[in-house]
């Protein structure tokens, strides 16, 4: 017997935002003020967030089940899909190998790619835990705690590459190209996977910018197999999951080394990056950077060359 949902989001219009609010009122929501939320709202046991962004919903809480077949569904999407997607989307049920990334447009830290091999027991057991793309959920504890979860599903098999600053350096300078680098990355875990389940028939990824970068990096295993990669392919649960073991890998790193070096070291490119790459320089020279650091973010030479810009951007070349 699976386990009682306890957290769902699904994609909102503005209507259907706007549809929700006197519904939550006309059953006595208590609502609440939250930062980036149009609103919030609770009950009993479920809690409601409806997000600017997207917008999207975020149903928390013991009578998640009963709000979103009973009120969500029937009232504001006007369609079942909880308890149907097998029925809607079978493929997400077969046996296959989800793979996705961390790290790339972060400055500070490694690009880690992880994969997932699932079937349908675990595909049902990850949407009991939560499992959802990483970047869906706002907590770093709630990543580990997830990732934690995944690895105890029977039948479940993963596989994470961490590719540490200064290998990822080595690796941009060789392959000249973010997406051959990472076409790279993604092959090694499909491969190391069907080593492992050699029975697999089929793996997702999202969707690179050329589609034969991906499929001339595999090698003998992976070229027998259906290679399928689509735009958010976060929605599949293997990929999903591969995200968070993915995050929770790369948020490990930013800790540890954080805790090394007595400071902590910052997601994405902001000024804060910036700051936390000036510091570091100060205190044990330039030389560190390459460690710790992706080089050819713009970052990197804005910060040696002591430009700053309000708005960072990193440099990522196109395909070729």
């Amino acid at each position: 017997m699976s386990a009682p949902l306890t957290s769902y989001t699904h994609a909102l219009t503005a209507d259907q935002a706007a549809r929700l609010r006197p519904l939550l009122e006309a059953r006595g929501f208590e609502f609440q003020t939250k930062p980036y939320c149009l609103y919030a709202a609770a009950k009993s046991k479920v809690n409601i967030c409806v997000y600017e962004k997207g917008p999207k919903i975020v149903v928390q809480g013991k009578e998640t089940e009963d709000f979103i077949t009973n009120l969500l569904e029937p009232e504001v999407l006007g369609e079942a899909k909880l308890g149907y997607e097998e029925v809607h989307h079978p493929e997400m049920f077969q046996p296959h190998i989800g793979v996705d990334e961390s790290g790339k447009g972060d400055f500070f830290g490694p690009l880690v790619i992880a994969g997932v091999y699932i079937d349908g027991a675990a595909a049902h057991r990850l949407r009991d835990i939560g499992a959802v793309d990483s970047k869906r959920i706002g907590s770093d504890a709630r990543i580990f705690k997830i990732a934690a979860d995944i690895r105890t599903i029977p039948g479940l098999a993963w596989e994470v590459i961490a590719i540490r600053p200064e290998r990822y350096n080595e690796l941009y300078t060789k392959f000249g190209n973010l997406n051959r680098l990472l076409a790279w990355g993604h092959a090694r875990v499909i491969e190391s996977l069907l080593e492992r389940v050699p029975g697999c028939q089929r793996a997702i990824s999202d969707q690179f910018a050329n589609p034969a970068v991906l499929q001339r990096a595999l090698q003998t295993r992976g070229r027998q197999i259906e290679l399928v990669q689509r735009t958010k392919a976060e929605s599949d649960p293997a990929v999903a999951a591969a995200s968070i073991l993915a995050r929770e890998a790369f948020v490990g790193w930013l800790r540890s080394e954080g805790q090394a070096y007595g400071m902590e070291f910052p997601k994405g490119v902001s000024n804060s990056v910036k700051q936390a790459a000036a510091t570091l320089i100060n205190q044990h020279g330039s030389d560190i950077l390459p460690a710790l650091c992706k080089m050819h973010f713009r970052t990197s030479s804005e910060v040696l060359f002591g430009s700053v810009s309000e708005t960072p951007q990193i440099n990522i070349p196109r395909e070729s």
